[in-house]
């Protein structure tokens, strides 16, 4: 029995939703919109303020599909009606980062900067300020490419065990290792 998969997904004011006879359910709002194909296996509703997805039959496969693709949903709903939003800081001596539009500069300590070019759904902001890290956030209404962005720029460069030098998100815990200790 899935937890996740029985839980109705609330539909806020102001973001509508559409369920096409192939399955596919498209998701409006004022940030933008959204388009998921669902399995055939799975069963949408649209009830009055909200979602409901049901199972056709009970194999494994399925059941795992029900819970996932009531997270997608969700995840969805949510993003078009208030965003999301990923903070990363840069951790490192001359570590910097600037932004032009949809063109990311990294100063990672390589021999060269890196550009990293962002897709047009993403908002990026950076912010350096004295005595802190420099900071990216990066703003969309689309969990699944913000998180897979923001994965792909932390793999740029990252954090090493012995100082935490690298790209983080805010908030992370980096496990530490002792360095080489010397013997006498």
């Amino acid at each position: 029995m899935s937890r996740i998969g029985l839980a109705p997904v609330e539909v806020p004011q102001g973001v509508e939703v559409n369920i096409s006879e192939d399955n596919v359910v498209t998701v409006k709002g004022p940030l933008g919109e959204l388009t998921q194909k669902i399995d055939d296996s799975i069963v949408v509703e649209q009830k009055e303020g909200s979602l409901e997805l049901a199972r056709k039959n009970e194999q494994k496969q399925t059941k795992a599909f029900h819970g996932l693709y009531r997270s997608l949903l969700s995840n969805m709903i949510a993003g078009v009606a208030k965003g999301w939003e990923k903070r990363m800081e840069l951790v490192g001596v001359g570590y910097r980062a600037s932004n032009n539009g949809q063109e990311l500069e990294l100063s990672l300590g390589f021999s060269h900067n890196v550009v990293f070019m962002l897709p047009k759904e993403i908002n990026v902001e950076t912010a350096m300020e004295r005595g802190k890290n420099p900071t990216v956030t990066l703003k969309s209404h689309d969990k699944q490419l913000i998180g897979q962005v923001a994965a792909k720029i932390r793999s740029l460069r990252k954090p090493e065990p012995y100082k935490g030098k690298g790209i983080r998100f805010v908030g992370e815990q980096i496990r530490r290792k002792a360095g080489k200790s010397a013997s006498k």
